[in-house]
């Protein structure tokens, strides 16, 4: 087993190509990283106070990608890539603000420093 594997499944028809290059991870990753990393600019220049409707609101956002990727997984349907990068998106901007809630949650623990 290939340790890229555990980041992602890369299976060739759930992926972008460009020029008949894969893209290193399947379109709903690549949705997933895209809405992280835009979210993570984002707090960059912008305060952001977390509170409960906030993190209410990202759990919210991961439930598409959990819906798409879980009856696609059962048999139910078959996605297709546009769909799977929405939803990696909204999931990837749900995580985002889940993982900077926690850091922020962290900080203010231990005295803000």
């Amino acid at each position: 087993m290939n340790i890229t594997n555990l980041i992602c499944h890369r299976k060739p028809e759930r992926s972008f190509h460009i020029n008949g290059y894969q893209f290193p991870v399947c379109a709903r990753c690549t949705g997933f990283y895209i809405g992280m990393f835009l979210y993570f600019i984002y707090v960059y220049f912008f305060f952001v106070d977390y509170d409960f409707e906030l993190l209410l609101f990202s759990f919210f956002l991961l439930i598409p990608s959990a819906i798409d990727g879980l009856t696609q997984f059962r048999g139910n349907r078959e996605s297709n890539n546009v769909l799977r990068l929405i939803t990696g998106l909204m999931g990837g901007l749900g995580l985002g603000i889940i993982i900077k809630a926690l850091k922020y949650f962290i900080y203010l623990q231990l005295g803000g420093f």
